[in-house]
Parts: C-alpha cells; sequence; structure tokens
C-alpha cells in the first residue's frame, strides 16, 4: 500500500484505520474507548472489560471492508491478508534476507517459484518510523486483517521479520505498520 516498488516502505496505518496520519498511538487509535484500552470497535464477547461501545462487545474478529485500507484505497477485491494466510504464506515459502536495490527484507519464495520481497519498513510509534531490534537487527512488520482474540484485544495479529527471524505478533492497534495486500 503506498508504494509503487517491491523495495519501497509504502504508507503505515493504524489497524481498523483507513488513512494515514502523523502519530501513531492509541491516544490518536480511531476505535479507542474513553478510558485506558477500551474499544468502540472489534472487541471479542468474551473481552467485555475491553468494550465501551454501546451495549455488548460486538465480536468482530476480522477487519470489515469499510475499516480494511486495502479494501478501500484499491478497490475490487482488494484487502488485507488474514492470520491464516500469512501463515499459509509463512509455512509454504523459502524465507531469504536479502537486499533489493539497497534495501534490505525478505524474499518469500514459493514452490511455483513466485515471489514477494518485503522490506524491513519497521513500524511507525508516535511520529518516529522504528526499522531495528533492540539488539540492531532490521526488521519489518505488516498488518493482518485479523484482531488478537487469545490475549488482548486491543492488539490485532501482524508479522514481523528480521534477518534471522520471521514471527507473528500481536501489535497495538494504534502503531502505524504497512501493509502488503492481496486479492482474491
Amino acid at each position: 500500500m503506498g508504494a509503487s516498488k517491491p523495495e519501497e516502505y509504502g504508507d503505515y496505518f493504524a489497524w481498523g484505520e483507513v488513512d494515514t496520519k502523523e502519530r501513531y498511538e492509541w491516544e490518536t487509535y480511531k476505535w479507542r474507548g474513553t478510558s485506558f484500552f477500551t474499544l468502540t470497535k472489534y472487541c471479542p464477547t468474551d473481552k467485555t472489560s475491553y468494550w465501551a461501545g454501546e451495549g455488548s462487545p460486538d465480536g468482530k474478529t476480522v477487519l470489515e471492508p469499510e475499516d480494511d485500507a486495502a479494501h478501500v484505497i484499491l478497490g475490487g477485491k482488494w484487502r488485507m491478508p488474514t492470520y491464516k494466510e500469512y501463515v499459509e504464506l509463512k509455512n509454504n515459502c523459502t524465507w531469504t534476507w536479502t537486499t533489493q536495490n539497497g534495501v534490505r527484507g525478505k524474499l518469500a519464495t514459493g514452490k511455483n517459484d513466485n515471489s514477494i520481497f518485503l522490506p524491513a519498513a519497521g513500524y511507525r510509534e508516535g511520529d518516529q518510523i522504528i526499522t531495528n531490534y533492540d539488539g540492531g537487527e532490521a526488521m519489518g512488520a505488516y498488518w493482518e486483517a485479523t484482531l488478537d482474540t487469545w490475549d488482548s484485544p486491543d492488539c490485532a495479529c501482524s508479522m514481523y521479520l528480521g534477518n534471522d527471524s520471521l514471527t507473528g505478533r500481536s501489535t497495538g492497534r494504534g502503531w502505524g505498520i504497512t501493509i502488503r495486500p492481496v486479492s482474491e
């Protein structure tokens, strides 16, 4: 999203938001409630302590089309990938840490020799772009359309990559992360 070449980072989005912004934090997050880490949309029914909307928690765990930046911006059948699709990508590709046109990232190559390059674009917290883990290793982060239903619904699923790592994570929904959309 927002990139015209594979090695470009693209735009950063908060989870469930369709516009970019200057600051990425809980205080600027669209679906936050009035008290700390409460939600007004996308809250599992078993997480009532997080709910600050009207009535009961809404039980929504996957982005609706109107809150999916890929669908809103690109239209048609474009959307953010789900957790299940990221697991499939992770398990069915060969992953290589490489540099493409001076940009570090991971190249995922499928059994059919199709590939996708995911640059180490980091994430945005506040107005800063963080592109390295604490140990100095370059990293990238990519949103999934799936809410974290296991632990904290103030977080959503994302994929993090580094030169020696490729993991699924639970990331604060207010942080700015890049998106690599999929289409049916």
